[in-house]
């Protein structure tokens, strides 16, 4: 079957790890690049008119949809659909799919990396040290050890979390309404009680409408003065200026970020001149190992829902 009678895969992204891509050899497979914008998605979608899209960057609404009328699932390349405008789908007949929990060991490794970096002061003393200085002296990090961390959010990516945590020697206390049998070392506990007792918290919860800008500036006042901040989920949890103000005032002693309300992030944003806020380019859940597991479930996932919704012949 050569490629122009072979139906389309969009994928938004340039490129998708091997293993899946052996799994869809029966499809065209076209790639939107490195930083697609919508338009560029709405445009291929209406070039291939898709019957599935693979998504890792930007995001996929309802003009997308309207431009592929073979469009039968939209897949997630990882765990969050907030990108996805699932209200069109579902009015549209579309299935939304995610690979959940794939990345979860790599989502909980950096958000463990980021909240010692905070703790630690790696990456400012590595500056110090570049330049000359010698601060064992005067430098005193924060001991992580019978400190409380509030985990918000207990799906995959926070249980790992919290068993690191429990291997520091750490208190941990989790939010999550919806999570069940949780281990003897997780207390389960209210926002209230995380703002008040927490030294940590991080954060591991989709985005919803209940819980956009849940970090803003009420909530920081309510935490203890020094509180660290760990954000490895999404951007839009956190009122960035509120967190800026607090960092500032040193009722946020540090703040490690992977995931920002805007993405990528504009090279005059403020938090680039903090030098409290530890920065990385959401890429918790990318490395060698999840790229494959979540193309690998993101092609199978695709998969499966054009096997269930297979027009009769």
């Amino acid at each position: 079957m050569n490629a122009a009678s072979k139906p389309s895969i969009v994928v938004t992204a340039a490129d998708l790890a091997p293993e899946a891509l052996a799994l869809l050899g029966d499809f065209n497979m076209v790639f939107a690049g490195k930083t697609p914008t919508e338009e560029d998605i709405v445009s291929l979608c209406r070039a291939h008119n898709p019957v599935a899209i693979i998504v890792r960057y930007s995001k996929v609404g309802a003009a997308a949809m309207d431009a592929a009328p073979a469009l039968r699932v939209i897949s997630k390349h990882g765990s969050g659909t907030d990108t996805i405008d699932k209200t069109a789908a579902a009015a549209r007949g579309i299935q939304v799919v995610a690979a959940v929990g794939v990345n979860a060991a790599a989502v909980a490794e950096h958000a463990l990396a980021l909240l010692l970096a905070c703790a630690k002061s790696v990456v400012g003393l590595d500056a110090r040290m570049r330049a000359g200085h010698w601060d064992k002296s005067i430098h005193k990090s924060l001991e992580l050890e019978g400190k409380t961390i509030g985990l918000i959010g207990l799906g995959a990516i926070g249980r790992r979390m919290a068993a690191m945590a429990h291997g520091l020697n750490m208190r941990v206390l989790g939010f999550d309404p919806y999570a069940q049998d949780l281990p003897d070392y997780l207390t389960p506990a209210t926002l209230d009680a995380i703002w008040r007792e927490a030294d940590v918290v991080s954060l591991h919860c989709p985005l919803t409408d209940e819980n956009r800008g849940m970090i803003n500036a009420a909530t920081l006042a309510r935490c203890k003065p020094g509180v660290v901040l760990v954000n490895t989920a999404r951007g839009s949890l956190v009122d960035e200026d509120a967190l800026l103000q607090a960092v500032r005032s040193g009722q946020v002693r540090a703040a490690g970020l992977d995931s920002f309300a805007v993405e990528p992030m504009a090279a005059d944003h403020p938090f680039h001149q903090e030098a409290r806020i530890i920065l990385s380019p959401h890429i918790g859940g990318v490395t060698s190992a999840a790229y494959v597991n979540m193309g690998v479930a993101a092609a199978r996932n695709v998969l499966g829902v054009l096997a269930r919704t297979a027009t009769p012949a």
